[in-house]
């Protein structure tokens, strides 16, 4: 019987085992959550960079014994210079996936981890920024091996990604990346070793600005120096909702938060009392329904947004919603979904400080623009935007929707619950189905990640959008759920389309128990 891990001291999980290992070595020297993840999120830019690295975003949930949740949005804005109409005027109708029309946002990760270093520092953390990158310059320098998740996205967006000025320098002289193989990134780890010396604020205000705005420039994109000069990471008020559990904390637009925690809400009203079940399953992929449209309709750059998505959570509003649930019939579902990388991981130290993050360059391998005298490989998150009018129309500055959500529970049993997970579309019915499970109907944390899973939307390569049901759970919920009219596709047992999850928390006693996907390449790390 699959079982959470448990210990005292410390705990962290992830999806690529080395980077758990190393949040783990910060915890045994005395460091707190916080530093375990900076050290963690380094890490693993640099082992899985096909789900994240420094040329992406990042989102932060942190609680502090007896304080409440701090958030943090590191996300970074378009360019000044971008525009839809200079999207459109070439006759797109979407920003494109790669290339350097995809690279038209500043990254805002290395922002956050700076911001996360004060709340550290408030809390007593003492780590020089070199020792929490050292794992990563070690593993950039001198190499590392290739995982079976890093190679099959290799070979998956080869065809695209080889054409890209810069890619395959790094991620394929000799072809799409084997597992197994060593990759060595000699540029990323100089780049590392220059934050330590010049400080994290060097990435957008020093020479390692001036020299990645000149490479985006020189590779076509309309990002410019002072874009970088003049982005900064931020404190935002976390969303807060109650449920009968306790409270769930996520993050505001332009991040999905609010799509989750909807879809906890309308699912509590539906009175399921069996997990697994049909009702249990229906329930959850109607509620995702709901919430979609309402995300679809309204969220964006929250400048730009008509309405306060705090409303969307109001309990009148959300038994309006869970009103229009069938709870036999499954709703038409003809809407596209977009899929994505990014990775997800939990830290929880002996404080009681509990982290929920998040760390991303969107699609695998973002851009796939690996700059020549840095070598950071930029996201596409601009891909997020839409090119028609709303608020979510790409414009100079403005931010992207977002499908990073890391999410957080106070519980009224007194454990702190950070959960979360890789998947674009699929990251609020992943967390939903994880919190339930293990939450409202008590399945081990590490069975409730482990157990069958579902993603409703287009997998790769499928021209529709379906039910994807992994071929673990039961025939005759399978059964069940067709005969409620719910278009189901059969995928294979531990597919990666379900994303990459973890869960940690911590209780009352201090014992801290925490599970990893085994969809990953991750492991659960304690002190």
């Amino acid at each position: 019987m699959l079982t959470a891990r448990t210990c005292l001291g410390g705990m962290i999980t992830a999806p690529h085992h080395l980077a758990a290992e190393t949040g783990a070595s910060v915890l045994r020297e005395g460091g707190n959550a916080i530093e375990a993840m900076i050290a963690a999120a380094a890490t693993i830019a640099v082992t899985y960079p096909h789900m994240n690295g420094i040329g992406g975003d990042g989102f932060w949930l942190i609680a502090r014994a007896g304080a409440p949740p701090v958030a943090i949005e590191a996300c970074g804005p378009a360019a000044g210079l971008a525009s839809a109409e200079a999207y459109r005027a070439q006759g797109l109708k979407a920003v494109p996936l790669r290339g350097p029309m995809a690279a038209v946002t500043v990254a805002g990760a290395v922002a956050g981890w700076s911001k996360a270093l004060e709340v550290s520092k408030a809390a007593g953390g003492r780590l020089p920024m070199r020792r929490l990158v050292e794992d990563a310059v070690r593993y950039a320098r001198d190499g590392v091996p290739v995982s079976s998740s890093v190679a099959f996205r290799s070979r998956l967006r080869w065809p695209e990604l080889s054409r890209i000025c810069g890619y395959t320098e790094t991620f394929g002289p000799n072809g799409p990346l084997q597992e197994g193989a060593i990759l060595k990134q000699p540029k990323l780890a100089a780049t590392l070793q220059r934050l330590t010396a010049a400080g994290l604020d060097d990435f957008y205000r020093g020479d390692l600005a001036r020299s990645m705005a000149a490479d985006l420039e020189a590779a076509g994109s309309a990002l410019r120096l002072d874009d970088f000069e003049a982005f900064k990471a931020r404190f935002v008020e976390p969303l807060n909702t109650r449920l009968r559990a306790g409270n769930v904390y996520n993050l505001p637009p332009p991040a999905q938060g609010v799509t989750t925690l909807m879809i906890l809400k309308l699912f509590e009203r539906l009175g399921v009392e069996e997990g697994d079940s049909f009702e249990h399953l229906h329930g959850l992929v109607e509620s995702a329904k709901r919430a979609y449209l309402v995300r679809d309709a309204g969220l964006g750059d929250p400048t730009r947004m008509s309405v306060d998505c705090r409303d969307w959570l109001d309990d009148a509003f959300i038994a309006r919603e869970a009103g229009r649930i069938d709870r036999e019939r499954a709703a038409p579902w003809p809407h596209p979904s977009g899929d994505g990388d990014t990775i997800w991981m939990g830290a929880a130290d002996a404080q009681g400080t509990v982290v929920s993050y998040i760390q991303s360059i969107f699609k695998d391998f973002g851009s796939g623009i690996v700059l020549p005298d840095t070598g950071v490989l930029w996201q596409n998150r601009g891909f997020g935007f839409s090119l028609k009018p709303g608020p979510n129309e790409l414009g100079p500055r403005r931010l992207p929707l977002h499908t990073l959500n890391p999410a957080l529970a106070r519980l009224d049993d007194g454990r702190t619950l950070a959960f979360g997970t890789m998947g674009g579309d699929g990251q609020p019915q992943t967390l939903a189905t994880i919190f339930t499970r293990h939450v409202l109907f008590g399945q081990d944390m590490q069975a409730a990640i482990t157990s069958p899973r579902w993603f409703l939307g287009s997998r790769w390569g499928a021209p529709e959008p379906m039910l994807n049901l992994e071929s673990r759970y039961e025939e005759g919920l399978v059964d069940a759920m067709k005969t409620a009219g719910h278009r189901v596709e059969l995928v294979a047992p531990f597919d990666e389309l379900m994303g990459h999850a973890g869960m940690l928390s911590i209780d009352r006693g201090g014992v801290i128990r925490a599970a990893c996907d085994p969809r990953a390449d991750g492991s659960c790390a304690g002190n």
